[in-house]
Parts: C-alpha cells; sequence; structure tokens
C-alpha cells in the first residue's frame, strides 16, 4: 500500500521528555533509524578507544592517558550538547565514546597494579559500585532535568574536574619500572609511602635497589611490544581466546538483555533505578565469591547463571510480567557481577608489559558484543524466541571457556611474558604475605613490601 510523508510536521508526546534527538531532528518514519545509527556510532567510539587508548597506555603511561581521556570526555561531551545537526552530534558521540574507553581502561589498571593482592577484590567492589551509583545519579538528573541538551552538558561538565584533580594521580609503579623509568618508579614509590604513612620505608629505598631487583624487568623494558604479544606464547595465547568470549558475550548478553527488558512495559526512569540496585547484592555476593573462592569459579558461575535466566524467560507466559521481569533482572545482577570480576580477572592474567593492550583487546570485543546484540533483535520475525536463545547461550558457552583460565586468587601480578609462562608451569600460588605492589624481590627491601 501507497503512504504519503506527512507535510505538516508531528507532534511528539513530551509527557516524559520535554525534547530528545528525536524531536529535536524529527528522526521518525523515514529517519526513525538513524537514531540507532546515533548509538552504533557511540559504540564504534567506544571500540575504537578501547584500541587506541589500549595500546597507548602501555607505551605512555596509564595517568597521563586517564587524564588526557578525562579532558576530551569533558569537551566532546560538552560539545555534544550544543551540536546544531544531527551529523556533528554523532561525531562529537563518537569522541566521546572513545574517551570513555581511556577513563575506564586506566583506571581499571590503575587499580590493580597500586591494590595489594588481598585488596583487590574489594577494591573492584569499590569501582564495580561507583558505576551503580552512576546509574542511581543518572536517573534522578533525567528526571530533574528532561531536555536532552542540558543533560548532556549536566553529565559532561564534571570531567572538567576530574581533569584537573587527575594531575594528582600517582603513575604506576609498575608500569614504570618496566619502561625502564626506575627515577620516576621511586619517587612514585615513596610518594605513596609518605601517604601510607610509612615514610622511613620509602626513604631506604634507593635507584641502586631498584636496578638490583628489577634486573629482569629492565630488560623486558628494553623490547618493543605489540598487540601481536597477545598470541605469542601459548599461555598468554590461550588466556586471550578465553578472554574474548567472556567478555563478548557479557556484553552481548548485558545490552541483549537490557533492550528486552525496555520490551515489559516498564517506566524508563524505573529501569534505570531497577539496574542500579540490583548491582549492589549481586556484585557483594560476587566479592566474597571472588575473595573466597576465586576469580575462575565467580565468573563462569556469573555467566553460566545469566544465560540460564535468559533461557528460563523463554517458557515464561507472557502475561506473568512480574516473573519475567525478575528472571531479567537476575540476568543483568549476573551479568553486572561478571563484569566487575572480567575487570579484576583480566588485570591479573595479563602481564604488565601488555596489560593496557590486552585490556583494549577485550574491551574491543565487549564493544563488538554491544553493537551485535541489537541487530540479533531482527530475528524474532523468524522465531520469537530465538533472540533470547542466542542471548542465553552466548554466556553460557563462555562460562564453560573460563574453564579453561589459570586461577590468580592470591597470585601475584605477572610484570613480563615470561613471568605468566612461569606461573603456568610452576602452578603454585605465592603466599599473599610475600606480594609486592611492584616486583621488588630483594631481602633488604622486605620492609617495603608492606607500605605500596
Amino acid at each position: 500500500m501507497d503512504t504519503e510523508s506527512c507535510m505538516d510536521g508531528w507532534i511528539y508526546d513530551k509527557s516524559v521528555f520535554t525534547s530528545t534527538i528525536i524531536t529535536e531532528w524529527d528522526l521518525v518514519c523515514g529517519s526513525r533509524t538513524l537514531k540507532q545509527m546515533a548509538q552504533s556510532i557511540y559504540m564504534a567510539g567506544v571500540l575504537v578507544g578501547a584500541i587506541v587508548f589500549g595500546s597507548l597506555s602501555d607505551k605512555f603511561g596509564r595517568k597521563s592517558l586517564l587524564i588526557w581521556s578525562c579532558l576530551q570526555m569533558a569537551i566532546t561531551g560538552s560539545c555534544a550538547a550544543f551540536s546544531s545537526n544531527f551529523t556533528m552530534y554523532c561525531v562529537f558521540r563518537f569522541l566521546t565514546g572513545m574517551a570513555l574507553s581511556g577513563i575506564n581502561l586506566n583506571c581499571a589498571s590503575l587499580s590493580v597494579e597500586w591494590t595489594p593482592t588481598k585488596l583487590r577484590a574489594a577494591v573492584g567492589m569499590v569501582i564495580g559500585y561507583s558505576y551503580s551509583i552512576g546509574q542511581f545519579i543518572l536517573a534522578g538528573l533525567a528526571y530533574v532535568i528532561p531536555d536532552w541538551r542540558w543533560l548532556q552538558l549536566a553529565v559532561s561538565v564534571p570531567y572538567f574536574i576530574f581533569f584537573f584533580y587527575g594531575w594528582w594521580f600517582t603513575e604506576s609503579a609498575r608500569w614504570l619500572a618496566t619502561a625502564g623509568k626506575l627515577n620516576q618508579a621511586l619517587k612514585e614509590m615513596q610518594k605513596v609511602a609518605r601517604i601510607n604513612g610509612r615514610k622511613e620505608e620509602g626513604d631506604k629505598l634507593s635507584i641502586e635497589d631498584l636496578r638490583a631487583s628489577l634486573q629482569k624487568e629492565m630488560s623486558s623494558a628494553k623490547s618493543t611490544h605489540t598487540a601481536a604479544d597477545l598470541v605469542r606464547t601459548q599461555s598468554v595465547r590461550r588466556i586471550s581466546c578465553c578472554l574474548c568470549f567472556v567478555w563478548f558475550s557479557t556484553s552481548f548478553a548485558y545490552y541483549g538483555l537490557a533492550m528486552d527488558l525496555q520490551n515489559f512495559g516498564v517506566s524508563i526512569y524505573l529501569i534505570q533505578v531497577v539496574y542500579g540496585a540490583v548491582d549492589i547484592p549481586a556484585k557483594l555476593i560476587g566479592f566474597f565469591m571472588i575473595s573466597f573462592i576465586g576469580r575462575r569459579v565467580t565468573q563462569a558461575s556469573a555467566l553460566i547463571l545469566a544465560g540460564l535466566a535468559i533461557l528460563a524467560n523463554i517458557f515464561v507466559p507472557q502475561d506473568l510480567q512480574t516473573l519475567r521481569t525478575l528472571l531479567a533482572v537476575f540476568g543483568k545482577g549476573c551479568l553486572a557481577a561478571s563484569f566487575n570480576c572480567a575487570f579484576l580477572y583480566t588485570g591479573e592474567l595479563y602481564p604488565t608489559v601488555i596489560r593496557q593492550t590486552g585490556m583494549g583487546f577485550v574491551n574491543t570485543l565487549a564493544r563488538v558484543g554491544g553493537i551485535v546484540a541489537p541487530l540479533v533483535q531482527m530475528t524474532s520475525e523468524y522465531l520469537p524466541s530465538l533472540p533470547l536463545i542466542i542471548y542465553g547461550a552466548a554466556p553460557i558457552v563462555s562460562g564453560i571457556t573460563t574453564c579453561f583460565l589459570p586461577e590468580t586468587r592470591n597470585m601475584p601480578l605477572p610484570d613480563t611474558i615470561e613471568d605468566v609462562e612461569r606461573q603456568r608451569r610452576s602452578r603454585v600460588i605465592t603466599d599473599v604475605g610475600r606480594e609486592d605492589k611492584v616486583p621488588l624481590k630483594a631481602s633488604r627491601l622486605e620492609p617495603l613490601k608492606e607500605i605500596i
């Protein structure tokens, strides 16, 4: 049947939002697909950012790239709020997505590389909760600020503050050591020692001590590391392959479940609050499992349970919306715990010399999962339950794949690729009491081991 385009414009429902990009540029009818394209462009930016900032951070350091990412987020996010056309908006959203990857990757690496083994799980949980708190804040801001331009500006301007106080961040001493910058590594370690109230122990450390204890890392720093190192040796290759499944399926199922939950007829504000609320118990349970059972079991359990929850919804009648919503929320909580564990687990599996490259690589796969997830919805035209089958099967398969990863609980962080291979051969868990924040092995440096 032939249709005629509207010649007199459109009247929009402004009961929830007074202004959106849809009402701003009339992304309806023949232009309705541009709304999904804008989101895909943003996710493409996150993907590109994971690749770019992942490798650059291993070359130029975590702190500098984190500061730059905050500045880029502030500028491009603010510029997006003042976009005069849809193309300009998409360009700035792409750059904002890149900055988001830079912030996520470098925050994760800095927290892993500066935190003692026994506290890594707790720090990871705190960082995970910051994301949950952000979901609550975003829901409140969206309710108070229903205009998209002002909302975009409200979530972008704070990054100028993050940029300015980011200069006081401490660069990773592990990265500085493996990069051969011993003088700066010594200064950063002594700075942390003062902050921790261990100034005397920090003052005992000298360049000669570092050079003697970090001879292996110094020799590794002389060689150039590339993305090819992610698959060069047997152990690292296995780690990379398994983590590809973990990150892709977690993101894939997460966004797929989010889109399915939006079809339940629940308020958009309530969905945002529920998404943040379910993270609290999920990440807390994940924290205890990570700390007392291990990373591998936690990762596998979270993925398999999420997949089973998604698949269970296939057999629940449409009129039982409460049960369907509970299963979806449970699955979302499991995926949130999976994300939380994956950040910590990945940082502990990859050695310092290629940690950011590895984090960037797996984050790239996660963004691919986020991009592919909406496309799976189109398979419902052939079989209504097919999207849920695909969304549920992916995390179950990756959960099984996780069993091929080594356990890192109570293990010191590897600094070189050779460390990873050595750990595979030995399969010996190092006592937590002997683990360093940076790999200081000389006995004369023992007092410093508790200050970093």
